[in-house]
């Protein structure tokens, strides 16, 4: 069914990067839901008001709720599909975190309001719920139903890696599985005599809240910009190794403004003996490469590393092997040594991992220690950073 419908209705589906192509999938989306959605909420809201019973009730208005996390899904791919202009120079793909953030926020207040209404029916229980065949049908046909919106949202979240969709393929499947206890609510009442409406009713709004703060800490996370995809910066690095004359890179940055909008900066160290223009190539030929082939806007800085000089490389080893000995994933970079007369200064920067239990300051105060334990001659100056390079 979802290869079907994304035939009829998404023109050249295949094509995932185009912005159009993504566009007609959100809307698919967002329709879908908002119909399946009216049709559930009308059912279910009938069934529990004839029944009396508050969690069938309480379903149904989640899922009329949804029908407004599809409209802001809409309007959310709209702005996001918008072209850069004068304000927003890097383009409007935020835009769907921002939707993203609606829902989990709709989401969240529906949990609120249901918790409210179980808790005052526990303390204050009306009627028993009455026993209703139509409950049941609607309520194990919803089931099915959202299983499949599940399923469905899932896989278009995965063709075009969209955020505001994976939200509502989460709410799809919390909706599955609160209807499931509905359901379970309205069974035990008619077989086994007892009230567990309220109880139930609770059940539903944890399992909606557990999706709102799900969604919201996920969405909250790219627009304060989280740490880049690993697989992204690995990707990054192999592109850069393949143009001859790198001999390392640090201070990789990548910053992400959607789906498919990255911009990057990041050090390149060359052989210091590398003529201007050559090097001033070898930038440009890296940064059109990714600018052609790749959805990265990356900024290349050189760095000149002494190659040829046997007593800066016999201390560079020294320094790398000391820096590795304290912990491996730690990097060195930006080398430099400055020689004297009576001592040597050895000037570096150290990257380690954010997850790292040593401070810098006492990864500093190590490494001068074993430098000078090496040789008293030699000073150690390092920088210590902490960074996604060393992770």
């Amino acid at each position: 069914m979802t290869a079907l419908l994304i035939r009829l209705f998404v023109k050249d589906y295949k094509d995932t990067g185009n912005e159009r192509v993504r566009i007609a999938y959100g809307s698919l989306s967002s329709v879908v839901c908002m119909i399946a959605n009216v049709l559930l909420a009308g059912a279910k809201i009938t069934a529990g008001a004839l029944s009396g019973a508050i969690s069938v009730l309480a379903d149904g208005l989640n899922n009329l709720s949804d029908c407004g996390s599809g409209a802001v899904s809409v309007i959310g791919f709209k702005m996001a599909g918008k072209p850069a202009d004068k304000k927003h120079p890097f383009g409007h793909q935020r835009s769907e975190y921002l939707a993203a953030l609606i829902v989990a926020m709709i989401v969240l207040v529906l949990a609120v309001e249901l918790m409210i209404e179980s808790v005052s029916q526990l303390i204050n229980p009306g009627e028993d719920t009455v026993w209703s065949v139509l409950s049941v049908v609607v309520l194990s046909v919803s089931i099915g139903v959202k299983l499949w919106l599940f399923l469905f949202n899932r896989s278009i979240a995965r063709r075009i890696n969209s955020e505001v969709i994976k939200a509502t393929a989460l709410d799809s499947l919390t909706d599955c599985l609160t209807t499931f206890a509905a359901l379970i609510a309205v069974i035990v009442s008619r077989f086994a005599g007892v009230n567990i409406d309220g109880y139930m009713g609770i059940f539903v709004a944890l399992f909606i809240a557990l999706a709102g703060v799900s969604i919201f800490r996920e969405t909250i996370g790219k627009l304060l910009g989280e740490a880049p995809d690993p697989e992204i910066v690995k990707k990054i690095r192999e592109r850069i190794f393949m143009h001859g004359g790198v001999h390392g890179i640090h201070d990789l940055m990548v910053h992400s403004y959607g789906h498919s909008k990255y911009y990057a900066s990041v050090h390149v160290e060359v052989d210091a003996n590398m003529p201007m223009m050559q090097g001033h190539d070898l930038a440009d030929t890296i940064e059109r490469d990714f600018a052609c082939n790749t959805d990265i806007v990356l900024v290349v800085h050189l760095d000149p590393v002494v190659l040829d000089n046997p007593k800066c490389n016999a201390c560079r080893e020294m320094v790398e092997k000391i820096v590795s000995e304290i912990d491996p994933s730690f990097n060195v970079h930006d080398f430099r040594m400055v020689d004297g007369i009576s001592h040597t200064n050895l000037i570096f920067d150290i990257a380690i991992p954010f997850g790292s239990k040593l401070s810098p300051d006492k990864v500093k105060e190590e490494v001068c220690r074993k430098v000078r334990e090496r040789d008293k001659k030699l000073f150690a100056i390092p920088t210590v950073e902490r960074s996604v390079d060393a992770e």
